[in-house]
């Protein structure tokens, strides 16, 4: 169930977190047979909020309207001394009855006070990752990953990471088709694994003509293939070790695991659009066979194809992807 979500902010608001929240799930696309969300914004009090950009913003309800929340997403909050008990404890409710919540960037801090990262792992910005571990030694810290799915809390990095987060949970609960329709609106990539790093070495790829793009979209329309690092630095140019570090550095991942999101993706799209056996979809998306797809969809998504497909078959169906 994803239809009640209620965006957290506390003053000074920090309006690109809240921003994400809203763009994600505030507006309305059913002109896209996308869904449509119950969004709203709430504080630990009503009426107007500073934000840190100098302009306010008014917030039309306080905690009490995270009580029935599908999902609550706490935006950047920033670093302070305490936070408001009342707005701690409506967390702790929500979750309670049944609520997921996503923190973007230090949001994670009001979670840590709720006592929501208890015995889980989560992540924040990499500024913030060693304050968090030291507030809150019962959660174990990953400091340069994009975001950390420990349903039913899940924790992100700043700014991007939070859309990155956002759209994973979409597509976790109502399939890759509606994540990839919200993701073509908002004009993003409709999909980076939570283990990416943070930040790249080279985040800009030098004007040296050893880009690797037109190698990745050669390898995403080529998912059925066997692909080695080997053969892949060949066509780059490169020795195995030197592009096995610029892939790292232009992906934030290996290709081993960038090959096998993909992969998935692919497999996602086929359950939901498709009546093929999933042996066949094993084949198309270079598994092999349906126990190898069975173990990566597993592991990646904690389900099977075919719970999968029963769940999100015959979902939205749309453009083809638009190239970001």
């Amino acid at each position: 169930m994803l239809n009640n979500v209620v965006a957290v902010v506390l003053e000074e608001i920090h309006p690109f977190e809240l921003g994400v929240a809203c763009e994600v799930f505030g507006l309305d696309r059913s002109g896209d047979g996308l869904p449509v969300y119950e969004f709203a914004l709430a504080g630990d009090r009503t009426g107007p909020h500073r934000t840190h950009a100098g302009f306010s913003i008014d917030v039309p309800h306080g905690p009490e309207r995270l009580a029935g929340a599908d999902l609550v997403v706490v935006t950047a909050t920033g670093l302070r001394d305490s936070y408001p008990p009342a707005l701690v404890e409506a967390l702790r409710a929500a979750v309670g009855g049944g609520a997921r919540v996503l923190s973007i960037c230090s949001g994670a801090f009001l979670l840590g006070e709720a006592g929501l990262l208890d015995g889980r792992r989560s992540t924040t910005h990499w500024r913030h990752a060693a304050e968090l571990a030291r507030r809150y030694p019962r959660t174990v810290v990953e400091p340069d990953v994009l975001y950390v799915d420990e349903d039913p809390v899940i924790t992100s990095a700043g700014t991007a990471a939070g859309i990155d987060a956002c759209l994973h949970l979409v597509r976790r609960l109502q399939g890759a088709e509606v994540a990839r329709g919200i993701a073509r609106r908002m004009v993003v990539a409709p999909h980076r694994e939570g283990g990416q790093a943070q930040f790249v070495a080279r985040p800009l790829p030098e004007e040296d003509g050893a880009s690797l793009g037109g190698l990745l979209d050669r390898m995403r329309h080529q998912l059925d293939r066997e692909w080695t690092v080997e053969q892949l630095a060949a066509r780059a140019h490169m020795s195995p070790r030197t592009f096995a570090r610029r892939f790292q550095q232009e992906t934030g991942t290996t290709p081993h695991r960038w090959l096998t999101g993909q992969r998935v993706l692919l497999a996602q799209r086929l359950l939901e659009g498709t009546d093929e056996p999933v042996d066949s979809i094993a084949a198309r998306c270079g598994f092999g066979n349906g126990a190898t797809l069975r173990h990566h969809f597993g592991r990646r998504l904690g389900t099977t194809p075919l719970a999968y497909r029963r769940t999100f078959a015959g979902g939205w169906q749309g453009e083809p992807e638009l190239r970001v």
